[in-house]
């Protein structure tokens, strides 16, 4: 992609960057999923993931909205899905409450780069006065801001506990 020289550049940009990202992260959180030792880790793993597919899919159609079709390479998440792949997957950990509190760690750094981006496709969206794009990347934030938190209920209730 050419450099912005709009707005509306710099918002089409910022989505096909959240698609990319949101591939590689459903990729690895389902691969996350698999690893988990515990089973109510694994399950909300595997609904985020099918909500980052959902998410994926309302990024294309407000893509194609905006004449667009193409995504462009995230190397954030890349980088993200690496360090993810590197501590909770390759990594020798033989307790499986150590893997999961590692699983949920890079899962929520993940999501937090989700909630930046998203986040700033909104103010994008709003300063450019598409207010049918801001309901539906408001939702998605949101979606991401719940993803977290519930995460880190699982954490502190079980996971954490059970690593010491």
């Amino acid at each position: 992609m050419s450099a912005p020289a709009n707005l509306t550049d710099c918002y089409t940009e910022e989505l096909s960057d959240l698609w990319s990202a949101n591939d590689q992260m459903e990729k690895v959180v389902r691969d996350l999923a698999e690893k988990a030792g515990d089973q109510k880790l694994a399950d909300r793993l595997s609904r985020s993931a099918d909500g980052i597919q959902k998410h994926t899919e309302t990024i294309r159609k407000l893509l194609e909205e905006c004449g667009e079709d193409e995504k462009e390479h995230c190397k954030g998440m890349e980088g993200l899905v690496k360090e993810a792949r590197k501590h909770a997957l390759d990594a020798d950990i033989e307790d499986d409450d150590v893997r999961d509190v590692v699983i949920i760690a890079q899962y929520q750094r993940m999501c937090h780069y989700g909630i930046c981006g998203f986040g700033t496709a909104k103010a994008f969206a709003e300063a450019l006065g598409k207010s049918d794009h801001v309901a539906k990347l408001d939702k998605i934030t949101g979606s991401i801001y719940d993803a977290d938190e519930n995460m880190s209920d699982l954490a502190e209730r079980s996971a954490n506990l059970e690593a010491r």
